[in-house]
């Protein structure tokens, strides 16, 4: 390509303007020359380039760089506009002969001039159908965790768009026998950046700002929907917001922050679940349906270190939940309370066994017979609970009854002590039948590990007769001046 000019006169041909029409040649070269590189790339990038042959290079370099196999089963492509992107069809990588990643598609933009120094930036990555498949085994290993860990710095990265289509994250964990399954996956993250340096404080170095969300998440013992979070992180502290997501029939929200930028990992996390169903989350522990209803739960809890003991030690906190008007199937515990004087079969602790159900997990259960509940000689019928509180204060890991009751329509039982989540034991757990006053009329201990604790036989000390003499006794205690030691002096009221 040439181009030139002609001058009319001399008088132009001054030294200043000479320069400036060098310079506008110059520039005139350059357009030019650009103008015919991006018409070639226009014609070239509508065509997917063809280097399969190169297919074995990526897979052993890649191989090589993860510590574990990689395999393209589909195609490989190059496009060159706009940009350079990389195009994966049908990706695998494996470790200890399973998948640990699979994809149906992965597209990369990679920053071109850097190209020129043979270093690959990738700027946006785009995953169709991804699968993440993490296992943790008897030893405490990861599946993605190489044989030996070679020291270094951390490679630099910094992509403006990382997205993420339908996918797929399971995990297991051998020694604890838990994991999940969550599937319907979508990701945008609109920053992640993760800095160059020492490999260790991997959560310093991190830099993020996305949107999460999946279809649904399966355990063993529960299946939650809808879950979407929003997360923001610089320096190691990330911030997860807008948390919800629906549950047992309810809907969840809360928040929580993940500080990763010390040396110990601390987490806080408030959450609330509303009007979830009893039914529901008592499926876990029973196939039957035992108890109908909707509640309310709250928890505010921080923990901090690295070990699930460690994280026990340091749990703090509280947790409530409430319910009205709920119906518990198989017992009628106003008969039975009314029988207790002439047979000792009724076992208060199989009623406390609804409050260890509560906010605190199911884990306190595992150990007792909670079946117990709803069968056997002389059960049957149905209770209406008026009211239902199950609130505790949560300290060096050791959950303390703060206000711990239910009420039918004739009689209140509460609860008193706490649960040693660090020693996985009770500690001096006593419920309680509480008269009008909040004293006593009959209790019962239960102490030891929560795998096989020791249940104590009940005390009566007070005559739980019929109602009528019931309040005759409580008329007398009061006019003769009558004390006692008040077992419960929480929220809920006597019934009516």
């Amino acid at each position: 390509m040439e181009i030139g000019f002609e001058y009319e006169s001399d008088p132009c041909d001054h030294p200043w303007i000479r320069s400036m029409s060098q310079s506008l040649k110059r520039s005139l070269f350059v357009v030019g020359g650009l103008l015919g590189l991006v018409v070639l790339v226009a014609v070239t990038s509508r065509v997917l380039v063809d280097v399969d042959a190169y297919k074995s290079r990526l897979e052993a370099a890649a191989s090589d760089a993860l510590g574990m196999t990689v395999r393209i089963g589909g195609r490989l492509g190059i496009e060159f506009f706009p940009g350079v992107r990389v195009t994966l069809e049908d990706v695998h990588i494996r470790s200890r002969g399973s998948d640990v990643f699979s994809a149906e598609e992965a597209r990369m933009k990679i920053a071109l001039l850097p190209l020129l120094h043979k270093e690959v930036r990738i700027r946006t990555i785009a995953l169709k159908g991804p699968m993440i498949s993490i296992e943790r085994d008897q030893d405490g290993r990861f599946n993605f965790e190489k044989t030996e860990k070679p020291p270094g710095a951390l490679q630099a990265l910094d992509l403006t768009n990382v997205s993420v289509v339908d996918g797929t994250l399971r995990y297991a964990n051998r020694q604890s026998g838990r994991g999940f399954d969550a599937g319907g996956c979508l990701l945008h993250a609109h920053r992640l950046r993760l800095s160059g340096g020492e490999s260790t404080g991997l959560g310093k170095h991190l830099s993020v700002a996305a949107d999460f969300s999946c279809r649904e998440i399966r355990t063993r013992d529960f299946t939650a929907s809808d879950l979407a979070v929003s997360v923001q992180g610089e320096g190691g502290v990330l911030h997860l917001k807008s948390v919800t997501m629906r549950i047992f029939g309810g809907h969840g929200s809360g928040s929580a922050r993940v500080d990763l930028s010390a040396a110990i990992p601390h987490v806080h996390v408030d959450y609330a679940l509303s009007r979830f169903r009893i039914e529901e989350l008592l499926t876990a522990l029973l196939p039957k349906k035992v108890a109908e209803g909707s509640m309310d739960l709250s928890v505010s809890l921080s923990i901090q270190g690295k070990t699930a003991h460690e994280l026990k030690q340091t749990a703090e906190g509280e947790a409530l939940l409430r319910g009205d008007n709920l119906v518990l199937e198989g017992r009628d515990l106003d008969r039975e309370i009314a029988r207790v004087a002439s047979s000792q079969n009724f076992n208060l602790v199989d009623v406390g066994a609804v409050f260890f159900a509560g906010p605190l997990g199911l884990a306190v259960t595992k150990g007792y017979n909670f079946a117990n509940l709803f069968a056997g000689k002389g059960r049957g019928g149905r209770s209406r609970i008026g009211t239902f509180v199950s609130g505790w204060k949560v300290e060096r890991g050791v959950a303390q009854a703060k206000d711990v009751a239910l009420a039918t329509n004739k009689n209140r039982i509460a609860l008193k002590g706490g649960l040693d989540f660090v020693n996985d034991e009770f500690a001096d757990v006593i419920v309680a039948v509480i008269d009008a006053r909040g004293c006593a009329t009959m209790r019962q201990r239960i102490r030891g590990p929560f795998q096989k604790p020791v249940v104590e036989k009940p005390n009566v000390l007070k005559s739980v007769a019929g109602p009528a003499l019931k309040l005759l006794k409580q008329t007398r205690e009061v006019l003769r001046g009558g004390s006692c030691d008040v077992f419960y002096a929480g929220s809920v009221a006597p019934p009516q």
